[in-house]
């Protein structure tokens, strides 16, 4: 083969190897390709210049964001109103732009640490990981597709209570990469990652970092309203009794919970609506929590949960998303398309420290919808909560992967806490999960129903509520650093 065909070969393996990572992801559950991915890119990568190693993690990301956020498709063109060719076309900029954000980490990995086997490995897992990282924050946040989140179903999932999500990852790459030397280089010191990765995998499993604390009786509504005509007007009378018809024979059960915006008008103008039905609550003994639409001082928008009945609190979004709930350089972007107007999309984020939601003398940590895709922002909502509940409404990512996608997140959080989580959405997947992140019982997508649930309370802190991803950035971070000092060191020498 010559050097042409070589260079290409490597290219257009990085682009199929991104490509197929997301099927390790809900709902197609083919963990090992979570495993071969990053393996696939490190063989691509490892040699040619620095420009061609950059081009190949930017195919890579290309690859994986084309495949892996496709659903963006379905809220553009079918809830904003672009066409086919306008919304592939606003998709495909999105991806092409967003696979940008691995380029510095790629030069510096061509750059500083390609000099050796133990530099190359540490290298690409530390930049690897800070990849992740860097993607849950920069331009407020996109943390999707993450590795952690394909091994899910495998022994390696059990290091998230200690280092979470990013944590997972870590140790995946490493693992992985330490066996394609130990093959290469026909050398036993590289087997003993992936064994020592194996192991320890199975033996925090039989390690209890948070223990029973009882068990509430909860039932989640799910609405399945439709999208296109939720806010109408008209259809604010019939949606409020859908509801309550829906919960008459809930009440006495410990927690009821409805979706994320299940009200569809301000708190203000539903004052008498939620009395009657904070009057039957503490009548029945009963917790209710629901979404309801709010204003501040100004008149911005606020999303926000209540706890009525024996409940009690207010929780108001802290990380809103992009052009659903607001819209970035609005002053250019309002009036260009209809996704741009929708009538949520002028809200405010609540304030970064806000009293925990009680569900009778229980502390629950919420979230709605977006935030539970943060890890970090997760731990940090209550502190040693017996209960995670979030709330959502995936009608936007229509009979995509989207919804799977997310409902996998969440049972993410809800290991890494070591919390049980309820999760109530407008049209699924509404669903009960237990502290090991395992699903418990779920309601079938696009249909009415209700999910009733014993669900186990828990106490004590898992490491990664405690501390979160900073021991694992931290030693990343510190990988990167002592490598790059040995580089210029020996450049000086």
């Amino acid at each position: 083969m010559n050097h042409n065909a070589t260079r290409w070969y490597f290219d257009v393996a990085a682009l199929i190897a991104g490509a197929l990572f997301p099927f390790s992801l809900s709902p197609f559950g083919l963990w090992p390709l979570a495993l071969v991915a990053p393996v696939a890119l490190f063989w691509s990568a490892r040699s040619g210049s620095t420009r061609r190693t950059v081009l190949r993690f930017y195919l890579f990301n290309l690859g994986m964001f084309a495949v892996g956020v496709s659903w963006i498709f379905v809220s553009i063109h079918n809830y904003g109103g672009a066409s086919v060719p306008l919304a592939g076309i606003l998709v495909g900029s999105l991806v092409a732009a967003y696979s940008l954000v691995c380029v510095p980490l790629a030069y510096v990995y061509a750059r500083f640490f390609r000099q050796s086997d133990i530099s190359q490995v540490l290298g690409f897992v530390a930049l690897w990981v800070l990849q992740e990282w860097f993607r849950s924050w920069f331009l407020t946040g996109f943390p999707w597709l993450f590795l952690g989140y394909g091994v899910m179903e495998t022994p390696i999932a059990n290091f998230a209570p200690y280092f979470g999500v990013f944590g997972v990852s870590f140790v995946s790459v490493l693992a992985m990469l330490s066996l394609l030397l130990a093959v290469e280089r026909q050398k036993i010191a590289w087997v003993v990652p992936p064994m020592l990765v194996l192991t320890v995998g199975f033996v925090l499993e039989r390690i209890p970092l948070t223990s029973p604390d009882g068990s509430i009786d909860v039932s989640l509504v799910q609405g399945n309203v439709d999208q296109h005509v939720k806010w109408r007007p008209e259809n604010r009378l019939p949606i409020l009794n859908h509801y309550r018809q829906a919960t008459e024979d809930e009440w006495g059960r410990d927690l009821i919970v409805w979706p994320e915006a299940s009200i569809t008008t301000f708190r203000e103008y539903a004052t008498e609506y939620l009395d009657q039905l904070d009057k039957e609550g503490k009548t029945r003994h009963t917790s209710l929590v629901l979404g309801i639409p709010d204003r501040n001082e100004e008149g911005r928008f606020l999303n926000t949960l209540l706890a009525i009945g024996e409940g009690d609190g207010r929780y108001v979004k802290r990380r809103l998303v992009p052009f659903g709930e607001y819209v970035p350089l609005e002053q250019y972007l309002r009036g260009v398309l209809s996704v741009f107007d929708l009538p949520m999309s002028r809200n405010r984020p609540g304030p970064a420290n806000q009293p925990p939601i009680l569900v009778g003398d229980h502390t629950v940590s919420v979230s709605i919808c977006y935030e539970v895709v943060y890890p970090d922002l997760v731990r940090r909502a209550a502190e040693s909560p017996a209960l995670l509940l979030t709330v959502s409404n995936d009608t936007w990512f229509g009979a995509s992967i989207g919804p799977w996608q997310h409902l996998q997140m969440a049972q993410m959080r809800a290991l890494e806490n070591g919390r049980s989580m309820v999760r109530a959405t407008n049209n699924g997947v509404t669903a009960v999960i237990d502290h090991r992140g395992k699903l418990v019982a779920s309601l079938p997508q696009f249909e009415k129903g209700i999910l009733r649930q014993s669900v186990e309370l828990r106490r004590g802190d898992t490491p990664f509520h405690r501390y979160g991803s900073w021991p694992v950035l931290g030693l990343c971070l510190s990988m990167l650093l002592l490598q790059w000092g040995h580089v210029l060191l020996r450049r000086i020498m």
